[in-house]
Formats: structure tokens, sequence, C-alpha cells
């Protein structure tokens, strides 16, 4: 038996080679966002210490606020019991998670039969955005 096992090899991927990624913030225990990773966006949140995610609409690696500042510094990597999602704890640097510009990515409530937002746009995404 091989003494390299690689962490990277107990985390059940799906047929397209990415996990489920849910994002909480450390201070509060909220949940800020879902995305996925590959095994190169997770080995670089693991060793930088900085979420980088894989951008199935932009097919690339996405390190979470490279455009807009608005980092998440990792505290904490956890896997399922089912080895086939991760939960990552972080600081939220700016307070902002959402493209939206909002704190978080779940901003939208059900109520009554329609979906309501219910979280403040904290900084408009024009602003967030903005080429130099």
């Amino acid at each position: 038996m091989s003494d390299t096992h690689n962490w990277l090899d107990d985390i059940r991927w799906t047929a397209d080679g990415l996990v489920p990624v849910i994002t909480q913030e450390a201070s509060t225990g909220k949940v800020l966002m879902f995305a996925w990773m590959n095994r190169q966006s997770l080995a670089l949140t693991a060793a930088e210490g900085y979420a980088v995610y894989w951008s199935r609409s932009r097919n690339r690696l996405w390190h979470k606020g490279e455009e807009s500042g608005n980092r998440q510094k990792v505290l904490d990597i956890r896997l399922d019991c089912d080895q086939d999602v991760i939960l990552i704890s972080v600081e939220q640097v700016g307070g902002i998670a959402c493209h939206t510009g909002r704190h978080h990515c779940f901003y939208r409530a059900l109520r009554d039969g329609q979906w309501e937002h219910v979280e403040p746009v904290l900084k408009s995404p024009e602003t967030l955005y903005a080429k130099a």
C-alpha cells in the first residue's frame, strides 16, 4: 500500500469531476452561497486559504472576489458523511458574498406563493464590478 494517498481521492466527485460546496460564514453560521469545486480549485483553496471555485458558466477557475475584492478567507473545510458535499467556513471579506451586492445569495423567501426579496442590496453590482 502506498503512503501517498491523496485526501482529494476520498471525495465522491460527480461524473463531470465536481463536488458541491456550501459556503458558511464562520462568525454567524449563515449560509452565504452554494458553488462547485473541481480537484484543482479545492486543492488551491486548501493550499492558499482563500476560496477558489469552478465556474460552470465560464468553464474556468473562479477565485472568489477576483473582480469585486470580496474574497473569502477559509477557516475550515469539511466533508459530509456521504463524502459528496464540501462545507467551508469562511470570513467574508467586505461583507458581500453575492454578485447581486447582497450579504449572501439566499435573499429570496417564499411568501404567499411568491418569491420576495428579503435581503437588501449593500452595494450595487455596477459598482462592485466596474471595469477600471
